[in-house]
């Protein structure tokens, strides 16, 4: 192959650097890889407006991904001009009024044609523009002050998977707060609220965004974390929202319409129900964390016993199970129960949500679903699970 391209080649490259400075180029396709198999099945392009000035994005199309990047029109023709001689024989630029269509053969000889056609609708450049945030960065004292964002307001680069975690929170609490048809004015209690990320968030949300009058209370065990969030609750000026020293299972509270316990380890996932349902909590929400008590147990005598014989799936079926009949206790207490994905495993890996939203009131539990639960339970061999021993279902199950 020669150092510099072939004529049609230099040719194409002008026009798409052309096109791009007068604003006529719609997309740009990239295809018939040179190597088969081919890692890329192909490239499209397409102009974009940023916040750094007009880009090129490129999606790079692999069999089972497709990777996005931004780079200067500078950049892009460079990009493009090395993967045609090394990546693809086949090129297709669309403008506003003409396609160019490149094509290279094996043994390099390049041909470009062009067609005239009816004008095209330009691209949305501005297609990039920011997800819907359920809570915003700008001028946000609490966010400042647990060091998400800077003194400008900005997102830290090291902290934007922590303020889409926030933002993806917000989002499914504000779906479930609907669905539950709560009250404008109603209890939250978040057990086990830590450094108070993702407290502050759905109280800010509930009563900026959708104008409510929540009455929030975290409860932490640590009092140098109590003291800090209730400080900042002050200069956020959240006037319902307070923070008290306890345990999830002892500290007092004011019968909460909401019970929150996000990554409560092991059996205190349970003792958050457990309270939850005896407070008779219209909404329980819970990210469990750290199955021991069940796994403990887990021992087979039929021909699950296989699993157990690998630790790591051992580990997962004791979570699936531990999970499972905290879902059907919550069941047969009269809550409809949901469990799904909270937060995707590449930012944190708790990222299972148990949530019950009560559709009745019900003193003694459901017979037929805690015959469901006996007879899982028998099924792997189970004596007893934490939840239904804090209810003192044990001896009924």
């Amino acid at each position: 192959m020669s150092s510099s391209p072939p004529q049609a080649i230099h040719d194409f490259l002008n026009t798409l650097e052309k096109s791009t400075t007068e604003r006529e180029m719609v997309k740009m396709t990239l295809s018939d890889p040179r190597k088969k198999p081919s890692e890329w099945k192909n490239v499209y392009i397409k102009p974009v407006q940023l916040k750094s000035g007009y880009r090129l994005n490129f999606v790079y199309r692999y069999s089972a991904k497709d990777i996005t990047k931004n780079y200067s029109v500078e950049e892009s023709v460079k990009l493009v001009n090395q993967m045609l001689q090394h990546d693809f024989y086949k090129a297709d630029l669309f403008l506003s009024s003409a396609s160019h269509h490149l094509s290279v053969t094996k043994n390099e000889k390049a041909i470009l044609s062009v067609k005239k056609s009816l004008p095209r609708e330009m691209p949305n450049l501005l297609h990039n523009k920011e997800k819907k945030r359920f809570v915003m960065a700008d001028n946000n004292v609490y966010l400042h002050s647990l060091g998400i964002t800077s003194t400008d307001g900005k997102v830290k680069s090291d902290k934007q998977d922590k303020f889409r975690q926030i933002n993806k929170y917000v989002e499914i609490v504000d779906s479930i707060v609907k669905e539950a048809q709560l009250p404008n004015h109603f209890r939250i209690a978040d057990m086990g609220s830590g450094k108070g990320y993702l407290t502050f968030a759905l109280y800010d949300y509930l009563k900026n965004a959708l104008h409510l009058s929540p009455e929030m209370t975290g409860v932490e065990l640590r009092p140098e974390l109590v003291e800090k969030c209730n400080t900042l609750a002050t200069e956020a000026a959240f006037e319902h929202l307070h923070f008290t020293t306890g345990s999830i299972d002892t500290a007092e509270l004011s019968s909460p319409d909401m019970l929150i316990a996000l990554h409560a380890c092991d059996i205190a996932t349970d003792q958050a129900i457990a309270r939850g349902i005896q407070a008779n909590s219209k909404v329980i929400i819970c990210a469990p964390c750290c199955h021991k008590q069940i796994r403990k147990q887990l021992h087979p005598s039929n021909d699950l016993k296989s699993i157990t014989r690998f630790g790591i799936l051992e580990e997962r079926q004791a979570e699936i199970l531990t999970d499972t009949i905290r879902a059907l206790i919550l069941e047969a207490y009269g809550y409809k129960t949901k469990v799904f994905e909270f937060i995707s495993t590449e930012h944190t890996p708790k990222n299972v949500l148990i949530v019950g939203i009560q559709t009745m009131k019900q003193e003694k539990p459901n017979a037929v679903v805690l015959e469901r639960i006996r007879q899982l339970k028998a099924l792997f061999n189970i004596g007893y699970h934490e939840l239904e021993r804090i209810l003192g279902l044990h001896n009924e199950i």
